[in-house]
């Protein structure tokens, strides 16, 4: 089977094409991408902290106003795959800043809203957006450096992601309380104005890639390595959301529920460090980052599932599953890109889509385990995951995780 498609290359409209750079990392550039990464993530979980005013501003009960997250991650997973397909040779910025103007528009109109049906149909759509936004951030961003610094590149990219995660309810809530909920989406919607003169001024210009024939999703899913690096994204991505679905419940259980917000605040700083960890080594050692985090993760777990009566193992175990976790998005997009080469953009938005099921999975097998063992069951689940994960990457050395990486 051949790895590679045919294809060949159109570098930048009006900058130099990558390999010739500088030797150095665009940080106004990449700073770009990290407000992208935040502002999207951002708009998707604000609902959450906000859900009381919600309900009563489109007079729905809080568990229906709550479906306006869930919707929103409906459309990233029905658009990433299809709509990065159809426009693979279209002018990368352009997309880009189409996507990002219609978050604009989007969530503009979700302030002015009033009917709770047509709210939901405008966050599936701003969803959508943000799906094909995902589709593109990597090999955008890769493009932005010479071969050597795109691991580094990608890391400082995804900064805004776990920020997003970790202040996006508190923030929300927080500007809910000074604005209500429609001033909290016309700030989004100003953030998000900026961000698109921020991009159309200061991020270079790029056609995709033009094939010679066609490229088919299944053609691109059956090149060497992007499955096993997929299937080791749902696993590694699964065995997170068990447990991160159901915090609160595992915390409550070993008497430290009082101190949720602390302690996903904790994780978050955590994810943080692990992903500047992940930026200073990612270029040369990513399949060793990939396997001593993974590995870090599941010595977190067992501490997890072993030491339920010990607060400060319980949080020294969420400091490691923190940073073992907060590069793992990394180290996957690039593992993915690696193989995927010039058809990047359409393999991460398979990315994005085994991501988000993931993500809902981990809430259905969580939810499983809840019911019928409890949470005590979540830390010997997820080690067992995470033991296939190892014993994957492991295999993988030559397709995804090579242990002679060439940059």
């Amino acid at each position: 089977m051949n790895s590679q498609l045919p294809a060949k290359k159109v570098g930048f409209i009006k900058h130099s094409p990558p390999d010739q750079l500088a030797e150095k990392l665009p940080i106004w550039q990449l700073l770009a991408f990290s407000s992208i990464g935040f502002i999207t993530i951002m708009t998707e979980t604000m609902p959450v902290g906000l859900l009381p005013q919600i309900s009563m501003g489109l007079n729905v009960s809080e568990v229906w106003a709550g479906q306006l997250v869930s919707f929103y991650a409906l459309g990233s997973v029905c658009a990433a795959i299809p709509i990065i397909a159809l426009t693979s040779n279209w002018n990368r910025r352009r997309l880009l800043l189409l996507t990002i103007g219609a978050l604009c528009i989007f969530n503009s109109i979700s302030a002015i809203s009033t009917n709770y049906i047509f709210t939901l149909i405008v966050r599936f759509c701003a969803g959508m957006a943000a799906g094909v936004i995902w589709g593109l951030f990597v090999g955008y961003v890769r493009y932005l450096v010479v071969p050597h610094l795109q691991g580094r590149a990608l890391a400082i990219a995804g900064i805004g992601q776990p920020l997003a995660l970790c202040l996006g309810v508190p923030l929300g809530t927080l500007l809910g309380t000074l604005f209500d909920w429609r001033g909290v989406f016309w700030i989004m919607s100003i953030f998000s104005l900026l961000l698109y003169v921020w991009i159309r001024l200061y991020i270079p210009d790029f056609n995709a890639h033009l094939v010679k024939q066609k490229t088919s999703l299944k053609q691109v899913f059956l090149i060497s390595g992007v499955r096993s690096v997929l299937l080791i994204l749902f696993i590694w991505i699964l065995a997170h959301n068990i447990l991160y679905t159901y915090i609160a419940s595992y915390l409550d259980i070993v008497g430290l529920s009082e101190n949720t917000d602390v302690i996903l605040l904790l994780f978050g700083v955590s994810a943080i460090f692990g992903i500047w960890i992940t930026g200073c080594f990612i270029d040369k050692y990513l399949r060793n980052l990939s396997l001593i985090s993974l590995l870090i993760f599941a010595l977190a777990v067992l501490s997890l599932g072993v030491f339920v009566h010990s607060p400060w193992m319980i949080l020294v175990s969420i400091i490691l599953w923190g940073i073992s976790f907060g590069g793992a998005p990394i180290l996957l997009q690039t593992a993915l890109a690696d193989v995927a080469k010039e058809h990047t953009d359409v393999a991460q938005s398979m990315l994005v889509t085994i991501f988000n099921f993931a993500v809902a999975g981990g809430g259905v097998v969580g939810g499983f385990l809840l019911k019928w063992w409890g949470v005590r069951a979540f830390p010997w689940s997820m080690l067992i995951l995470l033991l296939l994960a190892l014993v994957l990457v492991y295999q993988a050395k030559d397709k995804g995780f090579n242990s002679n990486r060439t940059i």
